[in-house]
């Protein structure tokens, strides 16, 4: 075991926490020994690309990842500091074994991490981090003699990802959008692509701001105020914010209203051209997608939260599109990771080829109303209360789905009650066809919680 890594900073998705609190230099050497044991041990493999975001302490640690990795004798194609679609495109295009990132992706400039994927992009499952995790604490590698030391070569692919969309966009109209990157890594691809693609681009915090002391790194609409404004000033067709690493987007359309991932989503589904199929959707996505998409054709499947299940099933069922609500999507004719760029550039697609504006697409799209309550319960019983609800529920609710927390399918909207993977609460989301509704059902289902907690803590 070694004793100065803690086990707390290996996650579901990935690896994550404060520099030099939970993780150091030293701790991303001793991961990149894993993960080099892990691609020769588990993927026969000899082949890592790796790049890394924008924060300051991000060239530290990925060089220390890298050393752990070369030492095992695995060979690094190395993207420097870029977007994480960009690293991702890189190992994809190179067929490698093995794709990483080091970021803390929408989390404060004080937070590093790293992401793992296959070589198709899809993300590497719970099952295949906690091997890493615990090649990690009980440092079980291999080092390899000097002879057989894996090799470094820094790539820079710039060009043919910027080639890769302009073959692929084809505008015949000069659309204007407005960019929000937030200082942060999208500053280092996404103007260049844009402009090159034929829109005319209106930046929005694009210099590189490692700090994101102008916008924060996570795109909720409260940090969207300047992009918002720039969108009505300039006239634009529409607007779009990417978050700290450039997995996700956020769309604003022409007079300046804020599109949730399902909105866009949905807008994709109807108007993209896409292949029909069955389209992945996480459990707490709106009934709106299911409603307007399946009489176009489409199958929904509802997957676990987490953009990893996203990938995963979008490559079992070859989906043409995923959403995932907390705004990952993927549209699986690009690429299966979900690089943020390509939702903005396919609503810019959208609306090359029809005479609507955006604003007047999304009108045709519903909006529910929804509910949002976190309810306290301690770490050690929360995923017990889940248990027993689940086993209350279920016997109550004919449409009931389990695979992720509890979701309730009612004649009239909808409630999810799931464990917050990283706090002391249990969150409750509801979406109904009117506030009162939605009122009536979070009253209805908070009470049950509170009870089962309040039972679990007598017993």
């Amino acid at each position: 075991m070694i004793n100065d890594i803690s086990p707390h900073i290996f996650r579901a998705y990935d690896i994550r926490g404060l520099y030099n609190k939970d993780i150091f230099p030293m701790t991303f050497y001793h991961i990149g020994t894993s993960v080099g044991t892990y691609i020769k041990q588990d993927l026969g493999g000899k082949h890592l690309t790796v790049g890394c975001d924008i924060r300051r302490s991000s060239p530290p640690l990925v060089h220390s990842f890298i050393a752990g990795v070369t030492s095992i004798g695995i060979d690094v194609l190395f993207t420097g500091t870029t977007s994480f679609g960009q690293t991702l495109f890189t190992g994809w295009k190179n067929n490698q074994d093995l794709i990483s990132f080091v970021t803390a992706s929408h989390l404060p400039p004080e937070w590093n991490g790293i992401k793992f994927y296959y070589g198709d992009g899809v993300g590497l499952p719970e099952e295949e981090l906690i091997k890493i995790r615990d090649y990690t604490l009980e440092n079980r590698k291999t080092l390899s003699d000097w002879q057989q030391i894996g090799s470094v070569t820094q790539i820079e692919s710039n060009d043919i990802y910027t080639q890769f969309f302009k073959d692929r966009c084809n505008f015949k109209n000069k659309l204007k959008v407005a960019i929000d990157c937030g200082g942060a890594s999208m500053t280092l691809s996404a103007p260049e692509v844009f402009a090159n693609v034929g829109l005319e681009v209106i930046p929005v915090f694009c210099q590189p701001d490692p700090l994101f002391s102008q916008r924060p790194s996570d795109p909720k609409p409260q940090n969207l105020n300047v992009l918002v404004n720039k969108v009505r000033q300039n006239n634009c067709d529409f607007g779009v914010a990417f978050d700290g690493d450039g997995d996700r987007s956020v769309i604003v359309d022409n007079l300046g209203m804020i599109l949730s991932a399902d909105q866009t989503g949905i807008v994709i589904g109807k108007h993209g051209n896409l292949k029909k199929g069955t389209v992945i959707v996480n459990v707490e996505c709106s009934k709106a997608v299911k409603e307007q998409l399946e009489p176009l054709g489409y199958k929904i499947k509802q997957i676990p939260v987490g953009h990893t299940f996203l990938t995963l099933e979008a490559k079992k069922e070859h989906s043409p599109l995923g959403i995932e609500s907390s705004g990952h999507l993927i549209i699986t004719n690009y690429f299966l990771f979900d690089d943020a760029i390509v939702v903005p550039l396919k609503i810019a697609e959208i609306l090359d080829n029809t005479k609507s504006s955006l604003s007047e697409i999304v009108k045709e799209i519903p909006i529910y109303p929804t509910k949002k309550e976190e309810i306290p319960c301690p770490d050690e019983i929360k995923f017990h209360v889940i248990d027993k609800l689940k086993n209350e529920l279920s016997s109550e609710y004919s449409d009931i789905n389990v695979m992720d927390g509890i979701r309730i399918d009612l004649d009239n909207g909808w409630v999810l009650i799931r464990c917050s993977n990283t706090s002391p609460v249990i969150r409750l989301t509801t979406e109904a066809d009117s506030e009162k509704i939605v009122n009536e059902i979070t009253t209805e289902f908070k009470k049950k919680t509170e009870e089962i907690i309040k039972q679990v803590k007598n017993n």
